[in-house]
């Protein structure tokens, strides 16, 4: 009897403890930015995702029916959020502090997953997930660029008229070039000189 009692109780533990909902939805997306963070996109598989979460296969493909629409959703939950211009009183230190988020939100884990993504799709798979790219990460850093340069203009230490879409697509561009062919991991040594070589004499109000 006591041992039947003892089998009763931890049986009702487990299922007491067992995730569901929100919960198990957060693990089962963690588990697949840990994947492609590990293993990269032609390394995730839906059985690989769920035994990192520690539960089956169906709990996943019940609410992803495909690895694009989990990795889609993975990557929009797991992006830090890019929301707030930072104001230190001169452009010089505004764009290195936005920079150095930047650095820090791609080299995170999700930045991992979101490169995996990028560099290892096919150009027709890599468009699945153009749209939270573009939501999650070039729109809003765009945005904070922006606000940068007009409080600079505001300022007096930027040129009126000087920030075209050529001028925003810099920094990007630079990071993205060197990360990718270079491997530069953007040490803040590098982000230093990015802006005081390239950005600071290209706004400056005294150029020209």
């Amino acid at each position: 009897m006591a041992t039947s009692r003892w089998t009763g109780t931890a049986e009702t533990s487990s299922v007491s403890l067992r995730r569901r909902g929100p919960v198990l939805e957060r693990a089962i997306l963690d588990a697949a930015l840990e994947q492609l963070s590990t293993v990269g996109w032609s390394g995730l598989t839906m059985e690989g995702v769920a035994a990192g979460a520690q539960t089956g296969k169906a709990a996943v493909y019940r609410r992803w029916p495909s690895k694009e629409d989990l990795v889609a959703d993975a990557l929009q939950a797991g992006l830090p959020a890019l929301d707030e211009a930072p104001d230190h009183g001169s452009i010089r230190e505004d764009l290195f502090q936005l920079c150095r988020r930047l650095r820090d939100a791609l080299y995170s884990r999700s930045g991992f997953a979101l490169r995996s993504v990028i560099h290892e799709c096919d150009s027709i798979t890599a468009e699945r997930f153009h749209g939270v790219i573009v939501r999650r990460l070039i729109e809003p850093s765009n945005q904070l660029f922006r606000e940068v340069v007009s409080r600079g203009v505001e300022r007096g230490d930027v040129r009126p008229g000087v920030a075209g879409d050529l001028v925003f697509d810099v920094i990007p561009g630079l990071m993205m070039y060197r990360s990718k062919v270079c491997g530069s991991e953007w040490p803040d040594r590098d982000i230093a000189e990015m802006i005081d070589q390239v950005m600071v004499p290209l706004l400056s109000s005294r150029a020209g």
